[in-house]
């Protein structure tokens, strides 16, 4: 099933909670709704729902319009950041209740709420309560409730929020494995930036009611769209540039601290004021002639597998590196070369700062 937003706009009072959006997800998409918080993304996702309703613009699933349509009648499935079971029910009394709803035969409710517990790993669980479960298991029976309406579209409001670190890397997995079987259409929303870039399709980085950026996870990330794309999808290093040429597919850019060279972005032109931005992990140590900074090691944090370094550059610019695997110690005070590959810059307009 695609869904379609066509110029979709949600006030309450007067705050504009979602400021003309217009989104297209594919048919059996796995797609995020990534932003801070208050962006718009949870209000987005329960205007899919069918709990709000937009003040202006259009929302199309396939080629139903479903603005004003009620929400039992858009076939959703919605899995709640608190589970939402209900604690008077078994496991297999929460996942039947759709199906009861619906008024489906106890031959097929029992059925499909069989299979949608396998699907989650959970059949063994199917005579206990809520409360004898993990958040982990909870949350596995909210998402089978939600997939044995089989719901043209599966809403997940930010599932794994309440679940400890270990807990979390487990539904990841769990949660894409279930969708790559199942094949519905999935709208999730989060605010960890980890979670979509590991699980996701296609990511909508939304800010302050507007979408900033669609694409890929890996495209978010290496190609951000804008400073605030970048700075939220992970940390980013800044330096101030001028574009001195800018040509072939490259261009070069004059900085403090040198000239750097990286591949042409669209819309760019000579004399222009840029910044060049980088990731820590991009940063390489060692010499070059190309992309090359020099500067003092002003702080030092061992992690374990990767060290990272603050380096002085000058006296009010610092830049982080992360070194894979550290061999060497590297003391505060150290001098230090690194360099940038340019296919690791990325090259915005300062005035978008």
């Amino acid at each position: 099933m695609t869904v379609s937003l066509r110029h979709i706009t949600r006030r309450f009072g007067a705050a504009t909670v979602l400021d003309d959006i217009s989104l297209d997800i594919g048919d059996r998409e796995l797609f995020f709704l990534l932003g801070p918080s208050g962006c718009g993304k949870t209000t987005l996702l329960r205007l899919l729902a069918g709990f709000y309703e937009p003040d202006a613009g259009e929302l199309w699933f396939g080629d139903r319009r479903m603005d004003g349509v009620p929400p039992h009648q858009r076939n959703t499935g919605m899995v709640f950041q608190n589970y939402a079971l209900w604690p008077h029910l078994t496991v297999a009394g929460n996942v039947a209740y759709g199906l009861e709803v619906r008024g489906v035969g106890s031959a097929e409710k029992e059925a499909r709420v069989r299979e949608a517990l396998e699907l989650v790993q959970m059949a063994a669980h199917a005579g206990r309560s809520p409360n004898q479960l993990s958040g982990g298991q909870q949350q596995r029976v909210a998402l089978a409730r939600a997939l044995v309406v089989r719901p043209d579209v599966l809403l997940l409001d930010e599932p794994l929020s309440n679940l400890d670190a270990r807990l979390r890397l487990e539904l990841r997995e769990e949660i894409r494995r279930i969708h790559d079987r199942a094949r519905i259409t999935t709208v999730y929303v989060t605010h960890d930036q980890k979670e979509a870039l590991s699980m996701a399709d296609r990511i909508a980085v939304l800010h302050a009611g507007r979408i900033e950026q669609v694409g890929e996870p890996r495209s978010v990330y290496r190609a951000p769209a804008n400073r605030f794309v970048a700075d939220f999808m992970g940390e980013t290093n800044w330096l101030a540039a001028t574009l001195e040429r800018c040509a072939e597919g490259l261009l070069e850019a004059r900085t403090e601290f040198g000239m750097f060279r990286a591949a042409a972005g669209a819309g760019l032109k000579a004399g222009q004021p840029v910044w060049l931005g980088f990731r820590p992990e991009a940063v390489r140590i060692g010499e070059s002639p190309v992309n090359g900074l020099a500067g003092t090691v002003d702080h030092v944090t061992y992690l374990g597998e990767t060290e990272e370094y603050i380096l002085r550059l000058g006296p009010s610019v610092t830049v982080k590196a992360l070194e894979q695997n550290p061999a060497e110690v590297r003391c505060p005070g150290a001098a230090l070369k690194v360099h940038i590959p340019a296919g690791d810059l990325f090259v915005l307009p300062r005035d978008e700062a």
